[in-house]
């Protein structure tokens, strides 16, 4: 006679259920609070020499922008236009990257659950 329900394998096969389960949520709380930092970190990024300098935080959203004066030229406005672009587009870089570098640990183990 063959056995009616539960896992294949029986107990073992439970518990190997149940410590994976244990090992997801794990993995969850360690995502999160990967997350959570990233959000919080400060990227700060500088174009011409520091004539511009951005501030950044990981929710990609401008916390401080300085330029300093000399640079500020009424006949050249494109080349601070250019300035603050680069660094604004530095900055969103840097955080992608450094997204991309922390969350990409979670990517092999991911898949092991799945």
């Amino acid at each position: 006679m063959g056995k009616k329900g539960g896992f294949p394998g029986g107990m073992g096969g439970s518990m190997n259920f149940n410590n994976m389960l244990k090992e997801a949520q794990k993995m969850q709380k360690k995502l999160m609070e990967t997350q959570e930092e990233l959000a919080d970190k400060q990227t700060i990024v500088t174009s011409g020499g520091g004539a511009v300098s951005v501030a950044m935080n990981g929710k990609r959203k401008i916390t401080s922008l300085t330029i300093k004066p000399e640079v500020v030229d009424p006949d050249d406005i494109e080349m601070l236009q250019d300035l603050v672009i680069t660094a604004v587009n530095e900055a969103i870089q840097k955080i992608d990257d450094e997204s991309a570098a922390a969350m990409s640990q979670f990517g092999g183990a991911l898949g092991g659950l799945i």
